[in-house]
């Protein structure tokens, strides 16, 4: 028995509840809280897709206006807790959590959560993996994986959960995972947060209470100056820290060289990296020569310089992924071969100059559309000089995928690296990358 669980089922059923969005977090939620008996009622910003009659709850899709005397809110990670109706129901007493706070908050089991611009799934998925090789039952979740507050009630104190978290997940958290993991920070979804340092604010919420470890990169401006109470561990790829580091293609513990890259199946110095934050995540818990075993075998995650196909000595590579300048600069940098860049998307009010020296190294003919296709294009004109690189600007993803098709020569890439979010013409990056692939694998020999 969970008794921390158990009390809280108390709590719902004598708790007037509001569901604040319905989508992948909250369905499994609502669902819960249909079969406690709880009074519900369920808000949202836009006309609900999905099929929610059989709860039989009241629903109001034109906003919060009618949030008001509730005694615990369920936000989605798309509601952030500043919203002003918000701000009010917790003035006046409220309870306003997610589904994934109250896991860490209710779970038996240990917690590690990793969050970061740059490389968090990626490195949740192998921590997620190199804890499974060692025999533990784990439980994975948070922005990927499944919703896990129903699965709460099967978890062991032997067992361990696994949670990317994002910024918006983490705003206002007021409970921290036992391991914490920050790949890094860096400009990323101004478009929603007020300002940078609120972004910083809520990514830092993830070591901000009770825990034992804090995994840091030594290279980012932000994480390498943070402190804490906590043990904390520090990677880089560029020089030795006192735990796991990457060099000229090694993975070091100390001084001891762990791991050669031309084992791996995946490239790139950002991917050793993460491979550096898993292992130091993970060392008190694992035997190393399985966790070692385990990342040989790792292909890597869809969407994430993604091996698609090659077509007359090209190949192409699928990193829908990358929503900002610092993602597709890193893939840039995991190849040697010269590139055919196609960028470009929804605009988070990101700065792009830093991606025009990059693409003026590595890209030999850089095609771009979506709402940021001008400001990278602008970006890499006021930063070109006598650079021998083509660009093309259009207007669809299957127009950029022809034009790729058409320019790239033998021995090139075809690398699809947005450097943009996925709003302007698709549900997200994952729809976007699927018809990315499609796109390629129609097209001819």
């Amino acid at each position: 028995m969970n008794k921390k669980l158990d009390e809280f089922n108390q709590k719902l059923k004598k708790s007037k509840i509001a569901i604040i969005g319905v989508g992948v977090s909250n369905l499994p939620l609502l669902d819960y809280l249909y079969q406690l008996n709880c009074d519900v009622t369920i808000f949202s910003d836009k006309k609900i897709d999905i099929d929610i009659s059989k709860y039989n709850y009241p629903i109001y899709e034109d906003g919060l206006s009618k949030l008001v005397n509730f005694d615990i809110i369920f936000r989605s990670p798309g509601c952030l807790p500043t919203r002003e109706e918000i701000v009010k129901e917790k003035e006046r007493g409220a309870i306003v959590t997610t589904e994934v706070e109250q896991v860490i908050k209710l779970t038996p089991a240990k917690v590690i959560g990793i969050t970061g611009s740059d490389g968090k799934t990626t490195t949740t998925t192998l921590i997620n993996l190199v804890l499974e090789a060692n025999n533990y039952k784990t439980f994975l979740g948070g922005n990927i994986g499944t919703p896990l507050f129903t699965k709460i009630k099967d978890m062991t104190k032997d067992d361990i959960v696994v949670l990317e978290l994002s910024s918006f997940q983490l705003m206002e958290m007021t409970v921290s995972p036992d391991i914490s993991v920050i790949t890094n920070i860096t400009p990323n979804h101004l478009d929603k947060h007020k300002d940078m340092q609120e972004y910083i604010d809520s990514k830092c919420n993830i070591y901000k209470y009770d825990g034992s470890l804090l995994v840091l990169n030594d290279d980012n401006e932000i994480t390498k100056n943070l402190t804490s109470d906590r043990e904390i561990r520090y990677f880089s790829r560029n020089h030795k820290t006192n735990s796991f580091y990457t060099l000229n293609g090694l993975i070091y513990h100390n001084d001891l060289v762990i791991l050669d890259s031309k084992d791996l199946h995946i490239r790139g110095v950002h991917n050793f990296e993460n491979i550096c934050a898993c292992l130091a995540a993970t060392y008190d818990l694992i035997d190393m020569d399985k966790a070692i075993q385990a990342i040989k075998e790792f292909s890597g995650v869809e969407h994430r310089l993604e091996f698609v196909r090659e077509i007359n000595g090209i190949k192409w590579y699928n990193d829908s992924v990358s929503s900002s300048p610092t993602r597709t600069i890193a893939g840039l940098n995991s190849y040697d071969e010269d590139i055919v860049l196609i960028a470009g998307g929804y605009d988070k009010n990101l700065d792009y100059t830093p991606i025009a020296k990059p693409i003026l190294k590595k890209v030999t003919k850089l095609i771009l559309f979506g709402a940021t296709k001008d400001k990278i294009y602008n970006a890499v004109i006021k930063e070109k000089t006598n650079e021998n690189i083509k660009i093309y600007v259009l207007n669809t993803l299957e127009e950029v995928v022809n034009k790729a098709k058409e320019v790239a020569v033998k021995g090139e890439i075809v690398l699809f690296s947005p450097a943009s979010a996925s709003f302007d013409m698709f549900k997200n990056f994952a729809d976007r990358g699927i018809q990315f692939k499609e796109l390629v694998k129609k097209l001819e020999d």
